[in-house]
């Protein structure tokens, strides 16, 4: 691998990737795409017209990438209720078009799409850890457009794209927005410890589980897929999930019980979703046993580093 563009490299996914692919392949040319914001550490900084067909083949063809990892992507599930078409356009209208202009302009580039396990949605309402042949039933329309591009590209490899798809469940780490859940968690312990809020966080509904990874163990398995892709069934998907998911009020009560002050809880209505389900976790099997991956941080871990993270920012706003 001598030349890999990354989408989404300004993101969240986007920050900790770069150095899982530093590991991977040191001597490979790391391209990060800039999406309106400033990116350190990458080899280059490019521009990708992803709303743009022709310009698509056109900046391809001269970036000449032999490994591309699509990460770009509206992916708050509250947020994709506000603004669904706005969803829809980036989630799959750039994948559609960055998988065509791949095939025509880069047909040897190993693509790597970072789809979601939210594409199983109402599938999880049976109870059991799911495996890759589960019926895609969003729930939701950051879901729905996820699980359109994700069946777009694999349609798209059985006329020439060289792609994977991998599905990621939940996962977190530093730097993660507070719309997601262990960040809207810590950071309301952090801000209540530095004074910056009364010592009550306002939560969700908590009697949810969730198959929780850290955000370095998913990077960790993007990378592992570009370096293995020749040995994998073209197309093919994987699952990234431990199999064990984590009720959602024992990783706040991990986090309150981390905290330097009493802290009470209050249900905000605004935090429920119309549409959810109880539990939701993933059979890793494929991933391990075709990708050679697992994960390696424990829950645990992953509540220390984004507490961590909160409590910095917190005591620069403080």
């Amino acid at each position: 691998m001598k030349r890999i563009l990354v989408t989404g490299a300004s993101g969240f996914v986007g920050r900790h990737l770069l150095p899982a692919l530093r590991a991977c392949f040191p001597a490979a040319r790391l391209m990060g795409v800039r999406h309106g914001a400033a990116l350190a550490g990458w080899d280059e900084a490019v521009e990708l017209p992803l709303e743009d067909s022709a310009g698509l083949q056109a900046a391809l063809a001269a970036l000449r990438p032999d490994g591309l990892v699509h990460l770009a992507a509206l992916s708050s599930v509250g947020g994709s209720f506000q603004d669904p078409l706005a969803v829809w356009e980036v989630n799959l209208g750039h994948t559609l078009r960055l998988a065509e202009a791949v095939r025509v302009a880069a047909p040897e580039c190993r693509c790597v799409f970072a789809s979601t396990a939210e594409v199983y949605g109402l599938s999880f309402q049976g109870g059991l850890p799911l495996d890759e042949d589960a019926p895609m039933r969003p729930a939701n329309p950051y879901a729905a457009s996820k699980a359109a591009a994700d069946l777009a590209v694999g349609e798209a490899a059985l006329r020439g794209l060289r792609a994977l798809r991998l599905r990621p469940f939940n996962h977190s780490g530093p730097g993660q927005a507070p719309a997601f859940v262990l960040p809207a968690f810590a950071r309301q312990v952090a801000r209540i410890e530095a004074g910056l809020q009364p010592p009550v966080m306002e939560v969700g509904a908590l009697d949810r589980w969730r198959d929780m990874l850290d955000v370095r163990d998913v990077c960790r398995a993007y990378a592992l897929a570009l370096d293995r892709f020749d040995a994998l069934p073209n197309g093919a998907a994987f699952n990234l999930a431990t199999g064990h998911p984590q009720r959602v009020a024992d990783m706040l009560e991990a986090l309150r019980a981390r905290a330097s002050r009493p802290i009470d809880i209050r249900t905000s209505p605004g935090l429920l979703r119309p549409t959810d389900v109880p539990s939701a976790s993933g059979n890793p099997r494929a991933a391990r046993d075709l990708l050679g991956w697992a994960p390696e941080f424990t829950i645990e871990q992953t509540l220390e580093t984004v507490l961590a993270d909160w409590r910095g920012r917190a005591r620069q706003e403080a």
